[in-house]
């Protein structure tokens, strides 16, 4: 076969990878909450180092498309979740400006930051959730009532930083939070997609200006979101709503488990890279 037919053929091969990301991405954002970026960071990773992305960016490239990629999932999640009742808005308004905060700290943070120590993020802080979701029982409870000022809000600060690091929601945080704190599973669930708009739209700003000029960025990238592969984005607003009509008829265990298996399948893979 020709060179040409040989690229030709890793096109068709990447844009149906990146095709069944967008698809899983939106389902799994209306199921759990979690705005698909498990799924696509690991992914969109792959697919960046299959292209010849240099190292020292591949990984920042990776977490600022999967912002860009699921900001409008998150959105259509969180509307879908809105309209059957499932958002606590009270709880988004009080976390909402602490978030942002935790995103801006984040994306300084991200600027200086390796590849490696951002993948090792993943593993330490996925590898607790995962065991938290497996392990859960329903009398697991810190308390039935959310923390008092500051407490609340220093986590929310905490969660706009780690999820801007990783490049995710903030479900994967805001979730155990919350039930933890004595909220019912959905409830938390559409609360966090909430969430997830408020790290989504400063989360990309932040990623397109301190990767602005950066060298040996992939073609297409306004710093380091790619807007090539963001073109996967209304895939995945088109299977959201499935996942968050999913959600509202399992059980609360399936969903922890769901929620578990996820997280560990990410862990896995990007341990895989680093060891």
């Amino acid at each position: 076969m020709s060179a040409s037919g040989l690229t030709t053929q890793y096109l068709i091969e990447l844009l149906a990878l990146l095709a069944c990301a967008g698809l899983l991405a939106g389902f799994l954002s209306g199921l759990l909450g979690i705005g698909g970026g498990g799924v696509l960071v690991p992914v969109l990773y792959e697919a960046f180092g299959a292209a010849g992305v240099s190292e020292d960016v591949r990984m920042h490239v990776t977490l600022g498309t999967t912002l860009g990629v699921i900001a409008p999932t998150v959105f259509r999640s969180f509307s879908a979740f809105h309209a059957r009742g499932s958002v606590d808005l009270d709880v988004v308004k009080r976390m909402g400006p602490w978030i942002f905060l935790g995103v801006v700290a984040g994306i300084v943070i991200a600027y200086y930051a390796s590849s490696e120590v951002l993948r090792w993020l993943w593993v330490v802080f996925g590898t607790s959730l995962a065991l938290k979701m497996f392990l859960g029982r329903d009398n697991w409870k810190i308390a039935d009532t959310l923390p008092r000022p500051p407490w609340l809000e220093v986590g929310a600060s905490l969660i706009g930083l780690i999820s801007t690091l990783m490049g995710i929601g903030g479900a994967t945080f805001t979730v155990p939070l919350l039930t933890l704190h004595g909220m019912p599973l959905l409830k938390a669930v559409g609360t966090a997609t909430g969430i997830g708009a408020v790290i989504a739209v400063p989360g990309i700003a932040g990623y397109i200006i301190s990767g602005w000029g950066e060298q040996g960025l992939p073609p297409l990238s306004l710093g380091y979101v790619n807007l090539g592969a963001c073109l996967i984005a209304p895939l995945a607003v088109l299977t959201a709503p499935y996942g968050v009509r999913l959600a509202h008829h399992i059980s609360k265990r399936t969903l922890e488990l769901a929620f578990a298996v996820f997280i560990t399948t990410v862990v896995a893979r990007f341990l895989w890279t680093l060891l």
